[in-house]
């Protein structure tokens, strides 16, 4: 409680717009969040609550085989070895990340391990996991995310193995994983619901149609078809700022629309149009050189095991993306994916990042300047700086992000009054162009306006940015690749092409940096920092050339 309230504190005191939003609560002239029941979407309210239901449909069981050799298990942030004879100990083990141990309660480790794991060893952790943990609680192993995760695994595992058992305690456990998740929906107000409540859909959605379950079946699709409609874009776009996310639930959808199908379901349509205009928006994000990820890394599987499942193509697609803040522009050689948050604020609640401003450029199919991702969640550490505008291919001033920090009861005006008009993101013939004002809220600075011109081989980045008085602006550009000091700037080693880097007036330094591949996995990156004591306004250009 005591380090609870240091940090709501320390929070208060390091954010100017938080402490007007809490002034203005005081005195009565801003609203506070909406009312609301909490675990109980207001669509909900003409069904009863979910009771105990009997499974009406048998599975064949999974052969009792015992395992012979070790398993190792891909568990977010690590991978275990586990001896035969240690699955009763695997889950007495402590982890320094709880996305560890979620990750082995969700049978996780079943969906990034594909067919390569010995169905022997699911059927003994099983067990393990049934002695300890069947009886449906508050604590972490029974969240409901955690619990529609794990009911969703073991049953697509038994669908090409059988159940593991024994049975008659296998089916009653995993019918009771309904109530469980029902029973606490992650229902927070329209303000406060994030993509985990879609999750809960799923959840009792697939096990109502697995088991014959015909009341968890009827609540989980209402929630999937009414949750679409809050967490995504009039495009179709994850509205929560990561492109790993969007894949996520792209293909939570796909797989809803295809079991949904061959069980001949009245929702199979309304899923499968949801799931077309997902896959849209992700060829949308597609690269040349492969998917930028941008905003959070999901622990529940890695990026490369679900590209390798949903096989996109990279395709451009209408402005109407860029309307819902992804812009995604090809030029001859150069091909980008730009990010701008349509309110300026990062999205609340989300999995977005401080990125305004930022982008993800590629040269043919090598990834020249990246959005490095973020290797963990967490409010401190690196799990902090991989969010904020430092680690973005941006520009800070004063040691300022573009935007302050979100907050899930901040309401639209008051953003607006906090950080002025929505950014504008637009592409002409040769070039995007970024609009915003997010600058303005600090004293002496105004709008700021950043362009990116291609001819050929060569891109111009133009920063202006209006206000009076001194300042310090940093600009950043964090790329894969092996780069170097120049006499006229850094020298961008590609494999084939060397890019040279050139600005004028700005102290370039470079700085090793993470580039994020999967949750709290990681590669050598470098940061090109172009620092710049000057006068407001600010007008500052770099210049980029394939040789």
């Amino acid at each position: 409680m005591l380090f609870r309230l240091i940090r709501k504190l320390a929070q208060l005191r390091g954010d100017p717009v938080l402490r007007r939003w809490l002034m203005g609560r005081v005195t009565g002239r801003l609203p506070g969040p909406p009312a609301f029941r909490p675990h109980r979407p207001p669509y909900l309210n003409d069904l009863a609550a979910l009771a105990p239901e009997t499974p009406t449909q048998g599975f064949s069981g999974l052969k009792g085989a015992i395992p012979t050799k070790p398993i190792s298990l891909k568990l977010a942030g690590t991978t275990i070895r586990v001896e035969p004879g240690q699955e009763a100990d695997l889950f007495k083990r402590r982890f320094e990340d709880v996305e560890t141990l979620l990750s082995l309660h969700r049978f996780a480790w079943l969906t990034d391990s594909g067919d390569d794991i010995d169905p022997a060893w699911v059927g003994v952790i099983w067990r393990a996991w049934l002695e300890r943990f069947s009886a449906p609680s508050g604590e972490w192993p029974w969240h409901p995310y955690t619990a529609g995760e794990r009911a969703v695994n073991i049953l697509a595992f038994a669908r090409r193995h059988g159940l593991p058992g024994p049975l008659d305690e296998t089916l009653p456990v995993l019918a009771a994983h309904g109530p469980a998740i029902a029973g606490r929906l992650e229902y927070f107000g329209d303000h406060h619901t994030s993509n985990h409540l879609a999750n809960n859909g799923r959840g009792l959605f697939v096990l109502g149609l697995e088991l014959g379950l015909a009341q968890a079946t009827e609540i989980g699709a209402r929630i999937l078809v009414q949750e679409a409609k809050r967490i995504l874009t009039p495009s179709g776009l994850l509205r929560e700022g990561s492109s790993h996310y969007h894949l996520l639930y792209l293909r939570l959808y796909e797989n809803v629309a295809t079991t949904a199908e061959a069980a001949a379901r009245p929702e199979a349509a309304a899923f499968r149009k949801i799931a077309l205009g997902m896959r849209k928006a992700a060829q949308n994000l597609m690269l040349p050189g492969g998917l930028p990820l941008i905003g959070d890394i999901s622990p529940d599987i890695s990026p490369a095991t679900l590209l390798a499942a949903l096989e996109l193509e990279s395709e451009a697609g209408p402005a109407a993306f860029a309307a819902d803040g992804w812009l995604r522009f090809d030029d001859g050689p150069w091909s980008g994916l730009w990010h701008a948050s349509p309110e300026g604020f990062s999205h609340m609640p989300g999995h977005g990042h401080q990125d305004m401003g930022g982008f993800e450029l590629h040269y043919r199919d090598e990834p020249l300047f990246i959005d490095p991702g973020r290797g963990a969640y967490g409010d401190t550490g690196g799990s902090a700086l991989y969010r904020s505008a430092t680690m973005h291919n941006g520009l800070m001033v004063n040691g300022a992000e573009p935007f302050p920090p979100n907050r899930p009861y901040y309401d639209k005006s008051f953003r607006r009054l906090a950080a002025g008009p929505p950014p504008e993101l637009v592409s002409s013939a040769h070039g995007v162009t970024l609009r915003h004002h997010g600058f303005a809220r600090l004293p002496r600075c105004g709008t700021h306006e950043r362009s990116w011109r291609f001819q050929g081989p060569r891109m111009t980045l133009q920063d202006r940015l209006q206000g009076r008085g001194q300042a310090f602006v940093i600009r950043t550009l964090i790329t894969p690749l092996a780069c170097e000091r120049t006499e006229h700037g850094i020298s961008i080693r590609g494999k084939n092409i060397t890019y040279a880097l050139e600005s004028d007036g700005a102290d370039i330094t470079l700085e090793p940096v993470t580039r994020w591949l999967a949750y709290a996995k990681g590669a050598p990156a470098t940061a090109i920092r172009l620092k710049s004591a000057t006068q407001l306004p600010f007008d500052g250009s770099i210049r980029v050339e394939a040789r």
